[in-house]
């Protein structure tokens, strides 16, 4: 629903704009009719308003910009652990409908842009941009590039292979086949390529400290990525060799990290990179009665393991940008990663940043999104809570009662758009 072609003003909250600057309270964002931030700041201080200008009061409320979460996988159902098998059996068009829930459970928790690190593809964004499927702006990989035997070949010790039916990733060996298959995923539409630089837990025949693809395989995909249009790659990496290796070879974010170690910080606070720990993932126990033996004690050792290093490279000041592996997580438990990154070690507003400044950083997309500044997406969040007090609210999505995409209020719990007092007659 946009404001009738007319400016919105969200009054009376409790303004955190996604800069790093203090609260403001009372603040105001003022929407422009076009979408856009067109001011934010002290309600003391509002400037003239635009006729016919809306005004809704928030009641103390929380102002924030819309949130990204930068590791998720929409066409997985979630529920803490991964049934390799499930796939094999289910029709696409079944996964591919439950993607529709997840996408709205998704901009229901106030994530209003994602990138999507393996199963989506370009037919799933465009349906979104389209206006035919309710979700977060998205940006997409498409598939995982793995070598043979990595954590994204699903090829069991049996012979049984389930490559041909995930459609979550691309095998490959060697420079030259990288090459070809990071050229096919960006001919797919794919924004974003994915690595493996190691095992992982999920995976059937190695371990997250096993290496995967190697630093020469990974440094021709990034260099691949980068010719067409800046394209930019994540790595899959938890164990320690993996995680330099893809650091060294140029990537943009290090997905997990569980085994970080000095070596690697300084590597990444030297380039840049960005650490995407998924700790909602990576803390949660599966349930042993839906998790194939083999890979529930492979992750109840690297919960262990996680919980030993993260610490360090969140002290250090590695940038950290928000994703959850949200389709192993909970699709709409999204927000629950501020209370993991304030658990730790992150102080709220850095964890609030991960989630804002930091993750449109990552994306590319600080000029658009990630805070309320002038001339910025209106991307906005209000929410029944003081998330600087109690960060781990935000993780209740009934907390969350406005959800603003674009200028578009996309979900009103409260009804408080329909409740809001006749346009204010604002000479132009």
């Amino acid at each position: 629903m946009r404001m009738g072609g007319s400016s919105l003003l969200l009054d009376n909250g409790n303004l955190i704009d996604g800069t790093g600057a203090d609260p403001v309270r009372p603040g105001a964002v003022l929407i422009s009719a076009e979408g856009t931030v067109a001011w934010a700041g002290s309600s003391a201080a509002l400037p003239p308003l635009p006729a016919g200008t809306s005004r809704v009061d928030v009641g103390g409320a929380a102002l924030l910009p819309g949130f990204t979460d930068t590791h998720v996988h929409v066409l997985s159902p979630g529920g803490g652990g991964i049934n390799p098998l499930a796939g094999a059996v289910q029709p696409a068009s079944f996964r591919l409908l439950g993607a529709v829930r997840n996408l709205r459970a998704t901009l229901d928790a106030g994530v209003t842009t994602i990138r999507d690190l393996g199963g989506a593809d370009l037919g799933v964004k465009q349906a979104v941009d389209a206006g035919l499927v309710d979700g977060p702006r998205m940006l997409v990989a498409i598939a995982l590039i793995s070598c043979t035997g990595g954590h994204g070949d699903s090829t069991f010790t049996s012979g049984l292979s389930l490559n041909n039916v995930s459609r979550i990733s691309a095998v490959a060996d060697g420079p030259d086949e990288c090459r070809q298959v990071t050229r096919a995923l960006i001919r797919g539409g794919a924004d974003w390529i994915k690595v493996a630089s190691t095992g992982g837990v999920w995976s059937p025949t190695d371990q997250p400290d096993d290496d995967g693809l190697g630093e020469d395989e990974i440094r021709v995909i990034v260099e691949v990525a980068r010719s067409h249009g800046g394209r930019r790659v994540a790595s899959h990496a938890q164990g320690r060799d993996g995680i330099l290796n893809a650091v060294r070879a140029g990537v943009a974010s290090i997905e997990h990290g569980y085994q970080i170690d000095q070596a690697a910080i300084d590597g990444m606070l030297e380039r840049g990179t960005f650490l995407v720990p998924t700790l909602t993932t990576a803390t949660r126990e599966p349930d042993p009665a839906k998790t194939l033996q083999v890979n529930y004690e492979k992750k109840m050792r690297w919960i262990r393991i996680a919980r030993e290093h993260i610490p360090a490279a969140l002290q250090a000041g590695v940038r950290v940008a928000l994703g959850t592996d949200c389709g192993v997580a909970d699709h709409g438990a999204n927000l629950t990663e501020l209370a993991r990154l304030a658990e730790f070690g992150l102080p709220p507003m850095q964890a609030i940043l991960a989630g804002t400044r930091n993750g449109a950083e990552l994306l590319g997309m600080g000029g658009e999104i990630g805070s309320l500044e002038p001339g910025k997406r209106a991307d906005v969040v209000v929410a029944d809570a003081d998330p600087l007090a109690d960060i781990a609210a935000l993780a209740d999505p009934g907390r969350i009662i406005m959800v603003i995409k674009d200028g578009r209020v996309v979900k009103d719990t409260r009804q408080l758009a329909a409740a809001r007092p006749s346009p204010q007659a604002v000479p132009a």
